[in-house]
């Protein structure tokens, strides 16, 4: 059964199916391991030291796989300079590219005059809309139910999806709160052409980075347990609750600035729960999808189950008359 759609065309891809950016764990075994799988794996670029860094890690991909993949840049209000990195991408022939956070526009002008395709993650009808004046090829559409940084009007992915298809004309890509070929099949039924998954990438035998008890957290996870967080700073974003998290909430209470809260919303603090287990001491970014995750397949086994439930919707939905 074939899945072709705008985004399988567009990406070269067999399953319209895009592995989400996830900040200092999306390198080269798991981008390599969804790609050879039939969607499109990504590096996170802007967790990766240096250009040399990331030229590494694209040339790691290509020994792995033939596939095509692409290169997430997540340009936060607070990140680094990053021109030099997409010029590094450029160099080594990657052929698509993604952006989340900040303005796009900057990352569009670098790539002018290339053949690279280029997808954008918004969270609002209005983002999508300049996405698409800005020359994006696709837009991810992201609902509040997702796991790292959402949108500031909590939104759900059901209705925030269908607004989209409606006010683009560029394929639409769902994400949030989608972990399994009934989140994929609904995506469609949206008007989405393809789906992007972050939190159940994680909980995958490739995703080598990420610790042992982040996995055992997500498997342990309910929908309920995750919490919002740096709300006040205008940049919500959804995290396993903890400890860690509830100080956070403690201190956005107190209307805590950004200098006060640095040290606990950074990315040395993501680290020592993602990679060194320390739940005590720090937090991993998580979709209410974790109540629904309950093993760490391959990911070759995850996709093959989920073409397999997406099927079965698309029979029954060949309704007899």
């Amino acid at each position: 059964m074939e899945w072709k759609t705008r985004v399988t065309e567009l990406l070269g891809i067999e399953y319209p199916i895009i592995q989400g950016g996830l900040a200092y764990l999306a390198y080269a075994e798991l981008a390599a391991a969804v790609s050879e799988a039939g969607g499109l794996g990504q590096i996170t670029a802007m967790s990766l030291e240096s250009p040399d860094a990331l030229r590494a890690e694209i040339r790691k991909v290509k020994e792995l796989t033939d596939k095509p993949f692409g290169v997430n840049f997540a340009i936060g209000q607070h990140g680094r300079p990053y021109a030099h990195m997409i010029e590094v991408a450029i160099e080594e022939g990657v052929k698509v590219m993604s952006v989340t956070g900040g303005n796009p526009a900057p990352f569009f002008d670098q790539l002018e005059n290339t053949d690279v395709k280029k997808l954008v993650l918004v969270a609002a009808k209005r983002q999508a809309q300049k996405a698409e004046e800005l020359g994006a090829d696709a837009v991810m559409v992201v609902g509040q139910e997702g796991g790292g940084h959402l949108g500031r009007d909590d939104v759900g992915t059901i209705v925030l999806v269908p607004q989209v298809v409606d006010a683009v004309s560029i394929p639409v890509i769902a994400s949030g709160g989608i972990g399994d070929g009934r989140g994929w099949m609904a995506a469609h039924a949206l008007g989405a052409e393809g789906i992007e998954m972050g939190t159940r990438f994680i909980a995958t035998q490739e995703c080598v980075h990420a610790s042992e008890a982040y996995k055992e957290a997500l498997l342990t996870s309910s929908e309920a347990d995750t919490t919002v967080i740096k709300r006040t700073l205008g940049a919500p974003a959804r995290a396993l609750t903890g400890r860690w998290t509830a100080k956070i909430l403690e201190m956005e209470a107190e209307k805590a600035d950004y200098e006060a809260l640095k040290d606990f919303i950074s990315g040395k603090a993501n680290q020592r729960f993602i990679y060194d287990g320390d739940v005590e001491n720090g937090f991993g970014w998580a979709g209410q999808v974790a109540g629904m995750i309950d093993d760490v397949p391959s990911v070759e086994e995850l996709f093959e189950r989920m073409v397999k439930e997406a099927e079965q919707i698309r029979d029954g939905w060949n309704f007899k008359q």
